[in-house]
């Protein structure tokens, strides 16, 4: 781990405050409690803005919302409930990790990662309201803890990539993001189901549940 002790240059603070901010649309607490982690054990320097992450406190609430949420996401239809209530909550939070990262470097960085991090959140959490959309039309369950569990591993090898390789962590972001758009196109009829469902939860009324799957 001592490789990564020294997160001090602007590369590498660039690639954590974009890795925070995309990991944030797909698993903030898992993103919020594997940098606290990796900060309070020594593995990494974390910047100023992000050092309360490491705090006893911070750990201990980040990673009982990662354990919830762990589970909570392997569950058909709890995992879109799960979702579209945390449209309001990932997307500010990106913005302020990813602020986090940068603030130091004054007022203009703050504002540019924050709409940096907002922006890569709303862009993964859309893509993944809609695949699990879709995906939630699937009348068996594994197909669903099949693709949870990839976006674990996913999330924290972008983590780790952001942290060894900054470089390669941008071509492979900039991939995912490309990925990320073409899901959503194609599975455009998804999507306006999961706005609907989000504009519902937003306005105060309970979404209605995912139509189940029709053989045809």
């Amino acid at each position: 781990m001592e490789p990564f002790r020294h997160l001090i240059d602007t590369p590498q603070l660039l690639a954590l405050a974009a890795a925070l901010g995309w990991a944030s649309g797909i698993r903030l607490y898992a993103a919020v409690f594997l940098v606290g982690a990796a900060g309070y054990m020594g593995w990494i320097d974390l910047p100023h803005g992000l050092r309360m992450l490491q705090h006893p406190g911070v750990l201990a609430a980040s990673g009982f919302m990662c354990f919830v949420e762990f589970f909570a996401d392997k569950i058909p239809f709890v995992d879109s409930l799960w979702d579209v209530v945390h449209t309001v909550i990932r997307i500010p939070a990106g913005a302020a990790l990813a602020a986090g990262a940068l603030g130091a470097d004054g007022d203009a960085m703050t504002w540019v990662a924050a709409l940096l991090g907002g922006s890569l959140a709303a862009t993964s959490h859309a893509a993944k309201l809609t695949t699990r959309a879709a995906v939630n039309t699937s009348p068996e369950p594994f197909s669903n803890i099949g693709v949870s569990l990839l976006e674990d591993g996913f999330v924290v090898f972008m983590l780790w990539l952001a942290a060894a390789h900054p470089a390669v962590f941008a071509i492979a972001l900039v991939l995912t993001l490309a990925i990320a758009v073409l899901l959503m196109v194609v599975l455009v009829k998804f999507l306006r189901l999961v706005i609907t469902r989000v504009r519902a939860f937003l306005s105060g009324r309970m979404p209605a549940p995912l139509p189940p799957h029709k053989e045809v």
